[in-house]
């Protein structure tokens, strides 16, 4: 049996930001993800980086931990982060009295505000709906969930932290209503591991609720699915938000040469049920139309929800009882030996992707205060990775187009070096593999060798591959030979073929209209025909 202090369920933005704070403050750990890192809500939402101002005024608290958040984050992962900067603007249907209320709760959270002259907005955003009266600029920024969850496990293995993907929780082990170790299945190849652990941090997000039920510990979090659109064009240069409530289809978030239009709100009785719905994405589009106009002649590329994990106070239920985004954005930390006599066990839920650190941070100390461990948290001050030397920088230049060397160092930083000796002695490994996302040869190769990469999914979710204007239709054919026989532990090409194809449909089906039809109607050609694929299908 092995033995860890600590036990983090969960690998989620959350999870990994545990583990890192746990390892540099020495204390050994182990997290356990049921799938790859960030492959459920870190990944499945409107990549907004929040300077709080869209909670300034149902929710000051939220706000107040954003803009604190948003300043670190910008410090110690800036490679993850697109300094983009957001709007929120003022519709001529947008209640004045709330603007005000907002401005006013903007200054008592310390989030600076600038107006800006309509003549500025337009000019800056020409795609603007004519209808605008005010606009101000929040220090917004957009993040790459992938990236940041990646980072963070790096940085946590540099520091002695261990974590397994592929294994799911199969039961927690008491003794006396105390701690003692959890048994987990390895779905790859259905052995089990005994872990013997004195604390257990409950990291599941939507999934937190199931995991604390399976001793009988109730947990009260809500299944707040959101539903989100990806453009094949970034339509905005920053990210917009209507100045209204927070509600449906108000936010246009820019991520590289796409651009997200989220988000829904509808509670669902499971963490599975994140599949898009044909009301939904007509919603959004009707409600984005009120920032974007003519939005039915922009192309959709793809659909996408993500089960947003929210708590609910019990001061909070009173009559009828609260969902959605009448629920608070805070966070909860839930010392279980309090509320329900087990010894060890702790739940972390609620909160904002952009609070993640801040979650980790207060978990660590709970879990330090614990075993007597007086050592301050850092994880504010030292930055994710190693800074890219100049050196690294020159190399990739001169091996590879500017765009391409410049997305390839951020999702490798030093690691980079490796796939650009590999081009320097073969330049074919050069080749864009992806053109959509500039994913080379030579870096599919690399991380297809990584340990945690299992699925063809897995490459893309660290690489972009697949995730381009193409949906994979062309990267996906190109990516399955070098899956060959000396990389045994992926399942058989035809396998990895169906099953990724089959993810990237899911979130095609529900947008097949225009350019996209025609597009996917190629797709279907290529795989169905060419490729004698005899199945695509939702999974």
């Amino acid at each position: 049996m092995q033995e860890y202090k600590v036990v983090i369920v969960g690998g989620g933005a959350t999870g990994v930001g545990i583990l890192r704070d746990l390892s540099m403050r020495g204390i050994s750990a182990l997290l356990l993800e049921q799938g790859d890192l960030a492959h459920g809500t870190s990944s499945r939402f409107h990549g907004l980086l929040h300077s709080g101002a869209r909670y300034a005024v149902k929710d000051p608290l939220s706000a107040a931990e954003c803009i604190s958040e948003n300043i670190i984050l910008k410090k110690i992962a800036a490679h993850c982060i697109s300094d983009t900067g957001g709007w929120f603007v003022q519709s001529d249907e947008d209640d004045p009295d709330y603007v005000e209320q907002w401005i006013r709760g903007c200054a008592k959270a310390g989030i600076s505000l600038r107006e800006i002259s309509l003549s500025e907005a337009y000019w800056k955003e020409p795609l603007l709906k004519r209808n605008i009266l005010r606009v101000f600029e929040v220090p917004d920024a957009t993040v790459d969930g992938f990236k940041l969850v990646w980072a963070n496990a790096k940085s946590a293995k540099r520091y002695g932290g261990d974590y397994k993907t592929y294994h799911r929780v199969e039961r927690i082990i008491l003794e006396n209503k105390r701690i003692v170790g959890v048994a987990a299945k390895n779905l790859l190849n259905e052995e089990e591991l005994l872990i013997g652990c004195q604390v257990i941090v409950n990291a599941g997000g939507a999934w937190a609720s199931e995991i604390a039920g399976s001793i009988g510990v109730h947990l009260d979090v809500i299944c707040d699915k959101g539903t989100l659109l990806a453009f094949n064009q970034r339509l905005f240069q920053r990210v917009i938000n209507r100045l209204h409530p927070p509600s449906d289809g108000d936010i246009f978030v820019p991520h590289e040469t796409i651009t997200i239009l989220g988000t829904t709100s509808e509670t669902v009785s499971s963490p599975r049920e994140n599949q898009p719905k044909e009301e939904e994405i007509k919603r959004l589009l009707m409600m984005g139309e009120e920032l974007l106009p003519k939005i039915m002649e922009r192309r959709v590329i793809r659909a996408f929800a993500g089960v947003r994990p929210l708590h609910r106070e019990d001061s909070e239920v009173s009559g009828k009882m609260d969902e959605g985004r009448e629920v608070s954005r805070n966070f909860a930390l839930i010392d279980h030996e309090i509320h329900d006599q087990v010894q060890g066990l702790i739940s972390i839920v609620g909160g904002k992707f952009t609070t993640y650190r801040l979650m980790a941070e207060k978990v660590t100390d709970w879990v330090a205060k614990r075993f007597g461990n007086l050592r301050p948290c850092s994880t504010a001050q030292e930055k994710l990775l190693p800074e890219i030397s100049d050196d690294l920088k020159k190399q990739a230049l001169q091996l590879l187009p500017c765009a391409a060397a410049e997305k390839m160092l951020k999702r490798l930083g030093e690691e980079a070096g490796a796939v650009l000796l590999e081009i320097q002695n073969d330049p074919r490994k050069g080749q864009m593999l992806c053109e959509c996302e500039m994913v080379s040869v030579a870096e599919v190769e690399k991380v297809a060798l990584d340990a945690d990469a299992h699925h063809l999914a897995d490459i893309r979710r660290k690489t972009r591959l697949g995730m381009g204007t193409c949906q994979g239709a062309f990267c996906t054919y190109r990516a399955l030979p070098l899956l060959g026989l000396e990389y045994a532990k992926f399942d058989p090409l035809q396998d990895e073929l169906k099953r990724f194809i089959n993810q990237r449909w899911k979130g095609i089906r529900p947008i097949l209209w225009g350019q996209q039809l025609r597009e996917t109607e190629l797709t279907r050609a290529i795989y169905t025909s060419i490729l004698q694929l005899s199945e695509i299908r939702d999974i």
